[in-house]
């Protein structure tokens, strides 16, 4: 199992346009449903106890984020919600106007081992390989699959 990239040129307008960079790949999604099969097909918890159970999970988490609280998943990481605004020259001049969305935020829960190396939940351990088939066009940097 390996966590696959494409490699892709940058057109963005700045100093990183016209070098190329790796994006990750995703061959597909898997749904609550699908994991509930995983999950049960893994331990003796039934599928619909799985699927009860991150039901109320969903929930009780958009209660508490939008109670301005963070939610931590022991294992899991932490989740919060974030605001993006627009700046005021002062703070009396700041004003809910200013607001301009909100966006949930996910830290990873992280560990430190023994040699002080911080390792992320879901990363420990991965590997990357190039996903095939796509072509990189050497001349000017698209990328199509085969």
């Amino acid at each position: 199992m390996a966590v696959k990239y494409m490699i892709y040129k940058s057109n963005r307008n700045d100093d990183t346009n016209g070098k190329f960079y790796a994006r990750a790949v995703h061959d597909n999604t898997v749904t609550t449903e699908e994991l509930a099969d995983i999950m049960q097909a893994n331990c003796t918890v039934k599928r619909s106890d799985i699927l009860a159970v991150i039901c109320e999970l969903v929930e009780t988490m958009n209660t508490q984020l939008q109670n301005s609280m963070r939610v931590k998943l022991d294992g899991f990481g932490t989740f919060k919600i974030g605001i993006s605004t627009t700046p005021s020259t002062t703070a009396a001049d700041f004003s809910k106007s200013n607001i301009k969305g909100l966006h949930v935020l996910f830290q990873p829960e992280t560990t430190i081992d023994a040699q002080g190396v911080r390792n992320k939940t879901f990363l420990d351990g991965v590997q990357v390989s190039e996903a095939k088939p796509y072509v990189v066009d050497k001349n000017d940097g698209a990328t199509t699959t085969e």
